[in-house]
């Protein structure tokens, strides 16, 4: 059973380095206990930006100095900034990788360099060396996600049948599929006994995958599904696994009509709580999201870390459900909340994620 997130314990120590009088004197002060590398995947989605700038603050106040970069989603960027951090003598790797199966070679450099990784949030895959995993309960983000179409269609006891589209993630991305399979152990069985019809026919993973996460593709996607299979019939409800996704989607259904009395918009899914979907939530427009808190991650990989090099033993509550194809990795699973119109207040403004100003407009 997986517990709840422990409590980051570890004393903040400032470090400072004081100067002698006498010119020749040695400095008084320790050294610092040195540079963490910390590679984020893109600054285009506003939780990477948040990821990175709460390790970064969170590390600093331990008294550890951060190198924090930014690959744009480009994959060649990113292994050639973790290999300049390598060179740069950090410490410890934190990595929110691109691609997923992309770091091998760059990873042996940081274990020959005998420098410990963190894969964070998104699993690293196809090499020996990262030492522990970060993330949110992915497969549960998934049915969170399934169960909040069920919840409204009632599939189950309503006549029906109901119409539904499935969207994945990126197929680089191994959370994709932990997505996906979550969300589909909750909606298979409406689908097997034809209760909720996928009209375009597109079932598979790699059929509805979103690459990159973009949510242009999902848009371009949505209306041609709307054109091919729905020029006579209604759309109840959209399986997206992401906010931008969900927000690409909502654009093409309101271009296709959706969104009036006559024409109700369908049920839509997300996740990653961004601002922007929120405030759609409580417009009525977005019908969920899954709420990860990252600042409760960023605690986990920052202690992870801090421990490791204090030559400690992180603690883990998952040990089996992470392999990425090597090995399986000792990892740390935080708990994803579902948000809707009904609590977004209380969860996130409450909560101290956003304040009502963020989320009004």
């Amino acid at each position: 059973m997986i517990t709840r997130i422990v409590a980051l314990g570890t004393a903040l120590v400032l470090m400072t380095a004081g100067c002698s009088a006498d010119p020749g004197a040695e400095a008084a002060g320790p050294a610092g206990p040195g540079t963490i590398g910390l590679a984020m995947p893109t600054e285009t989605s506003a939780r990477w930006v948040s990821d990175g700038g709460n390790m970064k603050k969170q590390f600093e106040l331990l008294g550890y100095t951060t190198d924090l970069k930014y690959a744009d989603d480009d994959i060649a960027t990113q292994v050639s900034q973790i290999g300049e951090m390598v060179d740069g003598d950090v410490k410890a790797l934190v990595v929110g990788a691109i691609d997923g199966s992309a770091l091998t070679s760059v990873l042996e450099k940081a274990a020959a360099a005998d420098i410990p990784v963190i894969s964070y949030d998104r699993l690293i895959r196809d090499t020996p060396n990262i030492d522990y995993y970060a993330t949110f309960d992915n497969f549960k983000v998934g049915v969170l996600q399934g169960k909040a179409i069920v919840d409204r269609l009632k599939p189950a006891t309503a006549k029906g049948p109901f119409t539904i589209e499935l969207f994945a993630g990126s197929p680089d991305d191994n959370n994709a599929t932990f997505f996906f399979n979550g969300a589909m152990s909750v909606l298979r069985p409406h689908i097997s006994s034809g209760k909720l019809v996928v009209r375009s026919g597109q079932h598979e993973f790699a059929d509805i995958a979103t690459l990159r996460w973009d949510g242009e593709v999902a848009k371009a996607r949505m209306a041609s599904i709307l054109s091919k299979s729905y020029a006579s019939a209604r759309l109840d409800a959209v399986l997206s696994p992401y906010d931008g996704i969900s927000r690409g989607i909502l654009a093409a259904l309101q271009a296709g009509g959706y969104g009036t009395a006559a024409k109700p918009l369908p049920v839509i899914t997300g996740q990653d709580a961004e601002a922007d979907s929120v405030k759609l939530i409580a417009a009525g427009r977005q019908s969920q999201t899954v709420y990860k808190d990252t600042r409760e991650l960023a605690k986990v990989a920052v202690r992870m870390t801090d421990m490791l090099l204090r030559g400690e033993t992180p603690p883990v509550n998952d040990t089996e459900q992470y392999h990425n194809g090597v090995k399986a990795v000792s990892t740390f699973l935080l708990q994803p909340v579902d948000v809707d119109k009904s609590n977004y207040r209380r969860i996130l403004v409450d909560g101290g994620y956003y304040t009502a100003e963020q989320l009004s407009g």
